[in-house]
């Protein structure tokens, strides 16, 4: 387990966790610890987790992989340039072309800083990202958590998420499931790695970095 308390994943947070809930308990006797899932900070992640909104994790990756070899990598020049062939070329869904695109010119804008978000707070970083088309509260919630390693998000827009709590707690609603996660504060996101990590262990499943 690791002990710098920059992670998500150390002891006292951990121990803290078990302690609020036995759920969490349960998944580690049954799992072991979830990964430190965590990815670098800048356009090519924010790129990633966008292809990622509403499908599977390695359709997102396939989509993501062929994009980078048709125009040669994930810049935002590169991205700015790329033509409609191009882009249809990385198998880039109408909507998730017009997303990238305006990620691409909100950093070549200057409008989206990613050295500035590191130094930003929770809500002032979710409304930098929420600004730019096609970035909305899951895909804010993803970058915190896996980027600049915020340590109380919860990512309610998950399904899998959701799925994983209706699976293993009474809550139906989302009120409810809030509801519950307020106990878990200020270490929602362990609490969402751990559920994250039954619901993939579970399925034979990983979280691509």
């Amino acid at each position: 387990m690791h002990k710098n308390d920059k992670n998500i994943i150390n002891t006292l947070d951990v121990e803290f966790l078990f302690s609020k809930d036995v759920l969490f308990k349960s998944i580690y006797d049954s799992y072991g610890m979830p990964p430190e899932w965590d990815r670098a900070s800048g356009f090519e992640t924010l790129v990633k987790i966008i292809l990622e909104q509403q499908v599977s994790l390695s359709s997102a990756k396939a989509h993501f992989d062929k994009l980078k070899e048709v125009i040669g990598g994930i810049t935002p020049k590169l991205i700015s340039e790329a033509t409609e062939n191009e882009l249809n070329d990385g198998h880039l869904s109408r909507q998730k072309k017009v997303y990238v695109k305006a990620l691409a010119e909100a950093v070549l804008s200057g409008e989206l800083d990613f050295k500035m978000l590191e130094e930003l707070t929770e809500p002032e970083v979710r409304k930098q990202l929420t600004n730019i088309k096609g970035i909305g509260n899951w895909t804010a919630d993803v970058y915190l958590m896996m980027c600049l390693k915020r340590k109380d998000i919860f990512p309610i827009g998950d399904i899998a998420l959701r799925n994983t709590l209706m699976e293993l707690t009474d809550a139906i609603s989302v009120e409810e499931m809030l509801a519950i996660a307020e106990e878990w504060r200020p270490v929602r996101t362990l609490a969402t790695f751990f559920l994250w990590h039954h619901y993939l262990t579970k399925r034979g499943r990983t979280l691509p970095t």
